[in-house]
């Protein structure tokens, strides 16, 4: 079992930068491929970013390449998502989750989910 708690979230101006953390509880973090979504009003939930569990593998969405950055301290269980330059298209609930696979973009191969943290970004 993984447990993930995701803070960071909040209101800021378009332009601005916020950084997301999420923390796993378990021992086999490293073990687990990481990602983030997010999901907006009315929409559904979508990709993000992900990260795998070795070898640094990194895969984005094309709406935050060069924006966005996925990243990973193993000794701390914690997955990080540094997102500069926010649109207000990036309002969402981010969550972040983890997988058995070494690294994965679709929802259903991920096994764990935090609840989420809301992002706002005013125009």
């Amino acid at each position: 079992q993984v447990q993930l708690v995701e803070s960071g979230g909040g209101l800021v101006q378009a332009g601005g930068s916020l950084r997301l953390s999420c923390v796993a509880s378990g021992r086999t973090f490293n073990r687990y491929g990481m990602g983030w979504f997010r999901q907006a009003p009315g929409k559904e939930r979508e990709f993000v970013a992900a990260r795998s569990w070795i070898g640094g593998s990194e895969i984005y969405t094309d709406s935050v390449k060069g924006r966005f950055t996925i990243s990973r301290d193993n000794a701390k269980n914690t997955l990080y998502l540094q997102m500069n330059s926010l649109k207000p298209e990036d309002t969402a609930v981010y969550y972040c989750a983890a997988c058995r696979e070494a690294i994965a973009i679709n929802e259903y191969e991920y096994d764990y989910w935090g609840p989420g943290t809301q992002v706002t970004v005013s125009s």
